[in-house]
């Protein structure tokens, strides 16, 4: 994509690779689960800020820095980031895979703002096979060669084809969830993808480094799952019912800090009102 021509935003709609701001902002959670680590909090404010700015056709941006920085810094209360650090945090997320950064000209030539093409997380998507043209098989091929190649075809599946079972679940899983779910799905892949929906609602509600939390929830909602599907069987989507069960535990908790916290509020604001009222008897 070279010599891309600045405009509107509308003219880069074509780029997109989201059908939808939920699929977008879902698989910007997914990269962020991933990666968020490898940002400073300064670079993490200048990439949630491009982020907004790429919500009106999902997953595109053609903002300059400029207006990005300056949107940052009135978000902040003037408390905002360099332009070094947003351009390091442009490297790094690059670097990373989340976005793709093509650069646009003006009619004249000269360089204009860049354009970000966020990209889909890899995890959900499945390899593409590539129409590639073939050679066709020279005449001198033996059918008796052919013949061997297609038997030792059938004799080794691919990788692909080999599953693996709970023994081969990758160590982020805690085992107790792994001990759980393997009685029900003993696929490796299934009982991942379980706690990687795990992970994304409760970043949802910024719990995802509660790893207690996270793990009591998802245990207690898995086995309501499992009593839904063997008292109806009526769950189309398992794997997205277990997530709507999640989001509503996780809420749930949420709600609960949120009232702690207001209750110890209003009675520090008490505490406050009556050390204000004794100081003023004793003046």
């Amino acid at each position: 994509m070279k010599n891309l021509k600045s405009g509107s935003i509308e003219q880069f709609e074509k780029f997109s690779q989201f059908e939808s701001l939920k699929e977008f902002n879902h698989h910007v959670e997914q990269w962020m689960l991933e990666y968020k680590a490898e940002f400073s909090k300064g670079e993490l404010m200048g990439l949630k800020r491009l982020v907004r700015f790429a919500v009106k056709i999902p997953g595109i941006c053609n903002a300059k820095i400029g207006t990005v920085l300056a949107a940052v810094h009135k978000e902040y209360n003037n408390n905002g980031i360099s332009r070094s650090t947003f351009k390091r945090m442009i490297i790094k997320a690059k670097n990373l895979g989340i976005f793709t950064v093509c650069e646009t000209e003006r009619k004249n030539g000269s360089q204009s703002s860049n354009l970000y093409i966020f990209n889909r997380f890899p995890s959900y998507e499945p390899p593409k096979q590539e129409i590639m043209d073939q050679p066709k098989e020279t005449n001198n091929l033996l059918q008796t060669e052919k013949e061997q190649k297609n038997n030792k075809r059938k004799e080794q599946p691919s990788a692909s084809e080999i599953k693996i079972d709970h023994n081969f679940v990758s160590s982020r899983v805690p085992k107790p969830f792994v001990d759980l779910v393997k009685y029900f799905f003993t696929d490796a892949k299934t009982i991942e993808e379980y706690w990687h929906m795990t992970k994304i609602a409760a970043y949802g509600f910024d719990l995802a480094h509660a790893t207690e939390l996270m793990l009591d929830v998802a245990i207690d909602s898995f086995r309501q799952l499992i009593r839904k599907l063997k008292l109806t069987g009526t769950v189309n989507n398992p794997i997205a019912y277990y997530y709507g069960i999640l989001k509503n535990k996780f809420f749930q908790h949420y709600e609960q800090v949120i009232q702690i916290e207001t209750d110890g509020n209003e009675e520090e604001n008490d505490y406050t009102s009556l050390l204000y009222s004794a100081i003023s008897h004793v003046l």
